[in-house]
This record gives structure tokens, sequence and C-alpha cells, in this order.
């Protein structure tokens, strides 16, 4: 199974006076321009999920909507409760192994994204600090239960640079 894991990218700032409760929070335009770059850079290096998952916060659905928008193929985003920021990883993993291997793309936050990545591989602690925007590729040959693969992880000014060659 391939699994790309994405944090969501530049929203509201918390000390903004006019900021709305925490899962309200919506991107900035700058997030929102940002992150059409990256996922134009994570379509050339061949991220094609079948599935794209995402945390009900508003910042993370508005990211994984963008990356949706660039995919060559209609891809349905769906919110799961899973990849809130309060969750345990394991919640997300089993999750993903009831999808039967499809390649998988999810959105959510920091740091229950880093302590996903390092379930994934095995890691006895969170080893990556993804960036708002940022994003890692998996492959998890026995399934979302078994150790797997990190092939990559990107932060999202390479994902930009990418989006604009």
């Amino acid at each position: 199974m391939q699994l790309w894991v994405v944090r969501h990218a530049i929203a509201i700032s918390r000390d903004d006076p006019d900021c709305p409760p925490d899962p309200d929070r919506a991107l900035t335009e700058r997030g929102r321009r940002r992150m059409e770059e990256a996922a134009i850079g994570l379509r050339k290096l061949e991220v094609l999920p079948q599935r794209i998952l995402t945390s009900p916060y508003l910042r993370a659905r508005e990211t994984a909507e963008i990356i949706a928008e660039t995919l060559p193929f209609p891809v349905v985003v769906e919110e799961t409760e899973s990849l809130e920021p309060d969750q345990d990883p394991m919640v997300l993993l089993g999750e993903l192994g009831r999808s039967r291997d499809a390649p998988t793309l999810v959105c959510g936050h920091a740091p229950h994204l880093d302590g996903l990545i390092a379930r994934v591989v095995d890691a006895p602690r969170e080893f990556t600090r993804l960036k708002k925007g940022g994003a890692v590729g998996l492959e998890l040959p026995g399934g979302p239960l078994s150790p797997g693969i990190l092939h990559w992880s990107l932060p999202p000014r390479s994902l930009r640079q990418l989006g604009t060659r």
C-alpha cells in the first residue's frame, strides 16, 4: 500500500484577534497559493492517490481539496476523526487496514502526523517534524499494521520548487 502524509498548509494564526475556534481556522491566501504550487510538485512526484482522507478541521480539508484538484482523475476527499490532532495514530492505521490497499493520501496536523510516520516505520519515537505543506511518501508492503518504508520526506519549499519547474 502506498501512503502519502501531508501536513495542512499555512492557516490563520492562533494569535490573530479574529481567529476562530481551532477547528474552524482556514488557510490564509498565502497558504492556499503555496499549497497549490506544492500540490503540483506532488503530482510531478506521481503522488496519485485513489483515496484522500483528511482531518475534519477546515485547514486540513482545504489543503486536501487543493491536492485533489491537481489530480488527473476525480478523487473524493473524505473526512475522518482519526486524523484529528489528539487521536492515536493506531486509530488511523486501523481505518487504513479496511481500505483494501488503495493508494491513500492523508492530510492532517503536527505532531499527530509525525507520530503516525514513526509508527509506520516502527521507530521508537518521532523523528520527523513536518512543516506546514510538507509531505512524506511511505510504502506499507505488509499492510498498515506492519512496518513500512519511508521513501521520501520533502519540505514545502522543495515541493513548490518541483511545482514551478
